[in-house]
């Protein structure tokens, strides 16, 4: 079954091209079906591309999903046209009535502030409390999952000495997790970051289970079943070039910047770089969707009820 995305959304012909099947809204609505709603809150600066990124996942699986934009309400973007912004982004504001089966809430390239500097923190604070009452399951990627991490835990992210800059071997630490159904017993995993959250940490709070961890990077994935969420830490989403655009953006740029590990063959920036983590990004979304499927009230009216 197919993605519901407005017909003029960039993603739509990205999608289509690539044989993701994507439909429009009118045609969705002559399915006698409920799709899973799902909500992106865009907190990337490339918005475009990170619609695409996570649009393709979510829309790989035989169900149908009805995918939504939203951004936070008092915080201009100044990557992405306002056009675009006002086409396909509702404020949060706007949706606080609404209900939604999943939500995942992107990282920032913010990770220098602290949580309490970032402009935006009081509203995604309330974006946080809002999830336990409207939303079934929510996914933080990177920034976004350690800002949840930190907001319902007190679990703080500390800052590396150097970039963690790469493709990571990555364990699968609960190979029964229906998150990791269909997974290796070890994978790599883009990442991208300057800072970290440390195991021990995370151990130290009861309920948290990390499902996949890097001896050299630490916890990736940690499992919230008493918030009905997942905190991914790195990277699956990532296309094959983004790494290659950090990391030209940043030589261009003059910046120092070591060459990420483990992505270019023989570590050479000179070719083309291998996607050895697609498989696993689309396991991992597809089980989440899953998982949203199976559980999930089919009245959107009783999310969040006990």
């Amino acid at each position: 079954m197919p993605i519901t995305l407005p017909p003029d959304l960039p993603a739509f012909d990205v999608l289509n091209r690539e044989g993701v099947m994507v439909m429009s809204p009118d045609r969705a609505a002559t399915q006698d079906i409920r799709p899973l709603r799902i909500g992106l809150l865009n907190l990337m600066p490339k918005k475009i591309q990170t619609e695409n990124q996570f649009a393709r996942l979510i829309g790989a699986t035989p169900l149908q999903i009805d995918f939504q934009l939203i951004r936070m309400t008092g915080h201009e973007t100044k990557n992405t046209a306002a056009e675009h912004m006002e086409a396909f982004y509702r404020p949060f504001r706007e949706v606080t009535d609404e209900r939604f089966d999943g939500l995942i809430i992107t990282g920032a390239p913010i990770e220098h502030l602290e949580f309490e500097s970032v402009t935006y923190w009081d509203e995604l604070r309330q974006v946080f409390d809002w999830t336990q009452t409207n939303v079934h399951s929510t996914f933080g990627v990177c920034w976004g999952g350690m800002a949840m991490i930190h907001h319902f835990h007190g679990i703080a992210k500390h800052m590396l000495a150097e970039k963690a800059f790469g493709c990571f071997r990555h364990l699968n630490l609960a190979p029964a997790s229906p998150y990791l159904r269909g997974f290796s017993d070890d994978l790599l995993i883009p990442v991208s970051r300057w800072t970290e959250m440390r195991q021990d940490e995370i151990d130290a709070v009861p309920g948290l289970v990390t499902l996949l961890g890097s001896d050299e990077v630490g916890p990736c994935l940690v499992e919230d079943p008493g918030h009905r969420a997942l905190y991914i830490f790195n990277h699956l989403e990532y296309d094959s070039g983004t790494l290659k655009e950090e990391y030209d953006r940043d030589v261009a740029a003059g910046k120092p910047i070591a060459v990420p590990r483990n992505y270019y063959p023989d570590d050479d920036p000179a070719r083309s770089p291998l996607n050895r983590w697609r498989s696993h990004a689309h396991l991992l979304y597809g089980n989440w969707i899953n998982e949203i499927y199976q559980s999930t009230p089919y009245d959107l009216a009783q999310i969040g009820r006990p």
